[in-house]
């Protein structure tokens, strides 16, 4: 059996890819549904389709966060 630093280090040179929901992304944007889906509409926001279902990876959602602070700041 591992033990938990092991766990911690593996976990950190390969991250899990975590999937959001829209509502999550509102939630953790403070945004309204269309506000998120112009997100997505756009390509400003990047997600997959599986089904019916539209998920978020989590690194689309820093990558956003991180690209509109840039701007911001320049």
């Amino acid at each position: 059996m591992a033990s938990p630093l092991l766990a911690v280090l593996d976990a950190e040179v390969a991250p899990v890819l975590d999937l959001l929901t829209v509502p999550q992304v509102m939630a953790r944007l403070q945004l309204g549904r269309s506000a998120v889906y112009d997100l997505l509409r756009s390509g400003q926001l990047a997600s997959i389709t599986l089904g019916r279902a539209r998920r978020i990876p989590t690194h689309a959602l820093t990558d956003f966060i991180r690209t509109r602070l840039e701007q911001e700041a320049a």
